[in-house]
Formats: C-alpha cells, sequence, structure tokens
C-alpha cells in the first residue's frame, strides 16, 4: 500500500489513534486527525501529536473533513455508523480498520485471538508460552500494544499474538492470521450492535481470508461458535470440555488432554494457579494454539505453572474471617459472569450493575437462583437488573461501589464469597473497569 501524498483521516485518538497517526505521517502521508472528546479531555495525545504538522479536530466530527480524504482509518472504539463515515462509504472512501492497515505492513506470522471473554487471558498465556519457548513473540492488538506499532520490526519479533476484538474486525479486507482461534460468543455490545447477528457475523470475519494452509481454532461447547464452522475454509481444531475432538484438546478439569496429528498428551493442572472453568477453556485453547505453532511440551507445562491471570479478572483480593473478595471487575458481559459464578461451590454475594449494555440477562437466572445468596445492585442498571433478577434471591440496591462492599461484608458468613462482577461497563461510575477494580480493592483492603 502506498501511503505517500495520500490524504489520510485518522477518527478516534486514543493510544491506537495516536500510534496510526504517526506512522501515516511517516510515510509521507497528509494526516488529519479527528476526535469526539474536547481537546483538553486528550492532554495526552495533544501532546504526542503536537510538532507533527498535522491537521487536528477536537470536540466533534466533522463530515466535511471526512469526504475530503483518499482514504479513513478508524481506532477500535469509533461506530462505523456514525453519519459522517457513512457518507464516506457512500462517496466510495475507503474505511479501514487499524489492524488492516497494520496487516498491510506486517510480514509475520499472526495468531489472532478473539471471543466474548477469555480473549486477554489467552493472548497473554500463549504470549507467555512462545517466550518460554525462547521464541521472539510481539503481543499487541487489543492487549499490549497496538498492532501498527508491530509493522517496522521483523528483525525483533518472529511471530505476533493478537488480541482482536469485534470492533477491530468490523473494517477489515485482507487481515489473515495463520492461527485463528475463537474461544466463545455471547450477547455483548448491543448498545453499539442493532442485533446480536451483527456482533456475531463482526466475530466470524477473523476466518474471512484464511484458506486451507491456515489453522483455525473453535470452542466445540459453544453453539454460537459450531454455527460457523462449516463455513471455515481453515484447517480445524477443536477444544471442549463436554466431548473428545479428535484433533485439539478436551478436559475432565483436572488435566488437559491433547490429540494433534494422532499424537496424545496430557497437562496435569494441579499445580497451575489459574482458577476457574472458564480459565480451563483459555488454556485448552493456547495450549493448542502453541502447539500447532510448534512450541514444546516442556515450555506450555512451566508457562501453565507461572501464569497467575489477569488483575480484575477473578481476582483473589483477600480473606477476612473466613470471607473470600474476589475482584472480577473486567466481568462485562453476561457470559462472563455466568463463567465466574461457575467457578464458586460456596454461596455468593454478587456485586453487579453498572452501564447497561441492553444485553439478555436470561442466561444469569439459574445461577442467581442456586448460586447467589445476595444480590447488590449499583449504577445506572440496577433498576432493570432488579426488575428482572431480583426475585430469585435476597436484592438490596446501593448507591455506591463502597456501600455495596459495606452492605455484603455484613451480611457474608465465612466461608462465604463476596464477589465483584458486574455483567456491565463501568463508564456511568468509573473511568474504565481497571478504575472500578482497583477502587473495590482498595475499599476491601480497608475493611
Amino acid at each position: 500500500m502506498d501511503l505517500k501524498g495520500r490524504r489520510v483521516l485518522v477518527v478516534g485518538m486514543a493510544r491506537t489513534g495516536v500510534a496510526t497517526a504517526k506512522f501515516l505521517k511517516a510515510k509521507g502521508s497528509i494526516v488529519t486527525t479527528t476526535e469526539l472528546k474536547p481537546e483538553e479531555e486528550m492532554k495526552d495525545a495533544v501532546r504526542e501529536l503536537s510538532g507533527l504538522g498535522l491537521s487536528s479536530e477536537w470536540g466533534g466530527h466533522q463530515t466535511e473533513t471526512f469526504l475530503k480524504q483518499d482514504l479513513i482509518v478508524v481506532s477500535p472504539g469509533v461506530d462505523l455508523k456514525i453519519e459522517p463515515i457513512q457518507r464516506a462509504m457512500e462517496k466510495g472512501i475507503p474505511i479501514l480498520s487499524e489492524i488492516e492497515l497494520a496487516y498491510q505492513f506486517i510480514d509475520l506470522p499472526i495468531i489472532a485471538v478473539t471471543g466474548t471473554n477469555g480473549k486477554t487471558t489467552t493472548t497473554l498465556l500463549i504470549g507467555e508460552i512462545l517466550k518460554e519457548d525462547g521464541r521472539k513473540v510481539g503481543i499487541g492488538g487489543n492487549v499490549g500494544d497496538p498492532l501498527i506499532l508491530f509493522t517496522d520490526g521483523k528483525d525483533r519479533w518472529e511471530v505476533l499474538v493478537a488480541e482482536i476484538s469485534s470492533f477491530q474486525l468490523e473494517a477489515i479486507e485482507t487481515f489473515r492470521p495463520w492461527i485463528s482461534v475463537l474461544l466463545n460468543i455471547t450477547e455483548d455490545h448491543l448498545d453499539r450492535y442493532p442485533r446480536y447477528e451483527d456482533y456475531v457475523e463482526a466475530k466470524a470475519k477473523i476466518f474471512s481470508n484464511q484458506n486451507a494452509s491456515d489453522l483455525a481454532l473453535l470452542n466445540q461447547d459453544d453453539p454460537e461458535v459450531m454455527k460457523l464452522a462449516d463455513e471455515v475454509k481453515a484447517k480445524k481444531f477443536f477444544f471442549s470440555l463436554n466431548s473428545r475432538p479428535k484433533q485439539g484438546a478436551f478436559s475432565d478439569g483436572e488435566t488437559i488432554y491433547l490429540r494433534l496429528n494422532r499424537r496424545e498428551e496430557e497437562y496435569p493442572l494441579t499445580q497451575v494457579p489459574l482458577k476457574g472453568i472458564h480459565n480451563v477453556e483459555n488454556m485448552m485453547a493456547a495450549v493448542v494454539a502453541s502447539r500447532l505453532y510448534g512450541c514444546s511440551k516442556k515450555a506450555i507445562e512451566i508457562a501453565l505453572r507461572q501464569f497467575k491471570g489477569l488483575e480484575h479478572r477473578l481476582e483473589f483480593v483477600r480473606e477476612i474471617g473466613g470471607i473470600l473478595f474476589y475482584n472480577d471487575s473486567k466481568g462485562t458481559n453476561v457470559g462472563s459472569v455466568v463463567k465466574s459464578l461457575q467457578s464458586f461451590s460456596a454461596p455468593v454475594h454478587l456485586i453487579a450493575g453498572g452501564k447497561d449494555k441492553k444485553t439478555d440477562l436470561t442466561p444469569l437466572r439459574e445461577f442467581i437462583r442456586n448460586r447467589v445468596k445476595e444480590l447488590i445492585l449499583i449504577g445506572e442498571a440496577r433498576e432493570r437488573m432488579s426488575r428482572e433478577l431480583g426475585g430469585l434471591t435476597t436484592t438490596l440496591m446501593a448507591r455506591t461501589l463502597e456501600e455495596a462492599v459495606q452492605i455484603a461484608y455484613s451480611h457474608a458468613e465465612a466461608g462465604e464469597v463476596i464477589l465483584l462482577s458486574p455483567a456491565c461497563s463501568s463508564f456511568d461510575m468509573f473511568k474504565d473497569y481497571q478504575e472500578r477494580g482497583k477502587v473495590f480493592k482498595e475499599i476491601v483492603n480497608r475493611l
């Protein structure tokens, strides 16, 4: 792709947008940037872009700016349905995601991981296995660095592991991983997608450019994932907790069994720090992907024993008087909370709520009824959650996260669990899920 002299608009000036603008400038493009937030809220971006000779617009998108471009590159958070982008599409101006632009300049094998839940854990675990095996690995996409930062470093890396979101997949044309991983699909981001089918379609694009020389790894237990299997042109491998794939991995919760090319291997989980049924799925995916890449069994075993998981994802905080506190602030959708609740046999005091994503709460009902002793609701979504789930167990409202923790602590008994797992995004009360989890841990540590 020749970018020299082309007028290129970068939409969205968070970290990915800034990196993209710098890349394009270095390639000789005539770069304009546009950001919805006002300039005073984007001080880091303003500082990084100063002196580059770019044209920048802050505090809103101007349709006429979009219509003057030869190419538009969108950051992950940008909705393709906004009017300026729709108008540009009508005019025939190409719209690319940052990962598509980066892919045009990356000459490395890519292992790409997507799914509603578990993407970050699986991506980082694959990365750790590859490092343990002595590979020069770059980790990017939705975690780590934007992919655009890997475009000029073939000598520094031999493989990239990329976490890829549905937002990033929306505007791809040629992006083609050598190994693609689809972990699961459950309702999420319905505040962005008009229909659930649109969200599934976006996820499925991870396979769209693969062919028979590529590899695809799918969750055999997930009905939405398996609906897509027949359309996948790559060679398919599977992982499952409920069946035994001929090619792939399965587990009884205590051992991962790997079957590849008529060979069988066992990976015991007794010394593995990652806990929870969802993490067994993530580990199976990581084991298959890294073994397909050519990593040794020994490297996988060492990495599994050393990998402690993510902050804010079913993270043990502390124990007080036999009461266990867990921070699952990254549990921002219903499917994620279901997986977390499946990980506990003890009675749970669940703190949930936040900015409503408008997703169906029905999958939570069985787990609220059978595993949640007390439901404490916070945030913008608390009224709807109370209407739809409140009759299933003792349900209380709290005005703040601190009040919710105090309520749960005053009611919990030794042997029980207090779990923050919101099933909602954080933006009504916090900057992001990281801040919400950090505040939760601070509150718990003050008790």
